[in-house]
């Protein structure tokens, strides 16, 4: 195990709070002493079926935990994901089916293993014990937080103000939250900067039942490819862990100059002083700026596809925008059409659009290309009859093939 010094700067690289730091390295000395490892819990609602590299900001994080030698328990909020976070919300959130939870949360499980090791990780469901809290227990778990506390909650207090509703659900959530780390005593708890709130509710939770207090870190939410709004997938400006290799590879390289430090901090393996040396490198010209991100696209798209992957996915990239040749290899869909087909539909269908509403979008910007042909009108529609090759972007192709 690292000293307590070394132990610490990894654990603050990249966090906006450490509540408090007198607690983690007092809990980082015990665990030295005793040789029992912390326990880290970060929780995630399983609102999704896939991961972005945003979320990955937290599972990094929980990586250095884990290479410092302590515990991971991965949170999985079956249980709360069925009342729907409000964090940041400017309404009620629509909560999820039992069966939308389950299904999500098996993706869950065969994703993060690409950045945990599972032996040092704890897959946990919060259904597993709130599922057997009684109607009394709620009332005794809501008996500890007052209205006025939970409207100093900024998106509560927003939408009080505002006199947009606020359900009595959703004041259950961060109690919920909180009460999942007395039941798991958790030693520290992870969460983003909107978290903050549900993240102290924890340590107040812990001092009702007899606990020692958990040391809450907060990381920052990740900016996606636009460079200004949070990654999302609804914005569109997200990559995602279990996109190919080539399309991480690609959408790293798209990233401005500015944010591309930011993501080595947050979701590279390097160590602080490697980074520093590239920022060095780079500032005296000895380092061209794409080949600084080539290195980051490398890392990530070997992180989830292995390194093989990713040496093809530079040399596809290469091939394509250096030599502007077509990929070595280009998928290929059969597609079932009568005599005509309209240009959205196909681009759904040909799996490069998740809609018929985001192919609109993305004929709309000028984004698509048909037989090298660029295409403006979303209303247009082709021939179904032998192939076309689509384009979307810089990197996303297909081969659609009628039959």
């Amino acid at each position: 195990m690292e000293s307590i010094d070394e132990q610490i700067g990894l654990i603050e690289r990249g966090t906006v709070d450490l509540i408090s730091r007198e607690d983690l390295v007092a809990k980082l000395k015990r665990s030295r002493e005793t040789g029992v490892p912390l326990r880290v819990k970060a929780g995630f609602d399983p609102t999704a079926p896939d991961l972005h590299l945003g979320h990955t900001v937290l599972i990094q994080k929980l990586k250095h935990f884990q290479d410092l030698g302590h515990q991971v328990l991965f949170l999985i909020g079956d249980f709360t994901g069925m009342i729907g976070d409000p964090t940041g919300k400017s309404e009620t959130r629509k909560p999820l089916t039992r069966a939308d939870v389950a299904r999500n949360a098996e993706t869950y499980k065969q994703q993060i293993f690409k950045i945990l090791d599972p032996r040092k990780t704890e897959v946990v469901f919060n259904s597993s014990w709130l599922n057997g809290l009684t109607s009394e227990d709620f009332i005794k778990l809501a008996s500890h937080l007052t209205v006025a506390r939970m409207l100093e909650r900024e998106d509560f207090k927003v939408r009080f103000e505002n006199q947009r509703p606020i359900s009595i659900h959703e004041f259950l959530y961060p109690l919920i939250q909180g009460y999942d780390s007395v039941a798991l005593k958790a030693d520290v708890e992870i969460g983003g900067t909107d978290q903050r709130f549900n993240l102290l509710m924890g340590r107040d939770l812990q001092r009702v039942w007899g606990q020692e207090p958990q040391v809450v870190l907060t990381m920052p939410l990740l900016e996606g490819l636009d460079g200004v709004n949070k990654m999302s997938k609804s914005l569109g400006n997200y990559i995602g862990i279990t996109e190919p290799a080539h399309d991480i590879y690609g959408k790293v390289l798209s990233v401005s100059d500015e944010l591309m430090f930011r993501y080595y901090e947050l979701l590279s393996d390097l160590s602080a002083a490697e980074i520093e040396q590239l920022k060095a490198d780079m500032g005296t010209g000895r380092l061209h700026p794409k080949a600084v991100k080539q290195r980051l696209a490398r890392e990530l798209a070997g992180r989830f596809h292995g390194a093989e992957a990713a040496a093809k996915a530079e040399e596809n990239f290469e091939r394509v925008f250096s030599q502007h040749a077509l990929p070595e290899e280009i998928p290929e869909k059969a597609i079932r059409a009568d005599g005509e087909i309209a240009l959205p539909r196909l681009l759904v269908e040909a799996g490069l659009a998740a809609s018929t509403s985001e192919a609109r979008r993305l004929i709309s910007q000028n984004a698509v290309t048909v037989d090298g042909e660029k295409v403006t009108d979303a209303d247009r529609t082709l021939p179904a009859r032998g192939e076309l090759l689509l384009k979307v972007g810089k990197r996303r192709f297909c081969r659609a093939r009628f039959g």
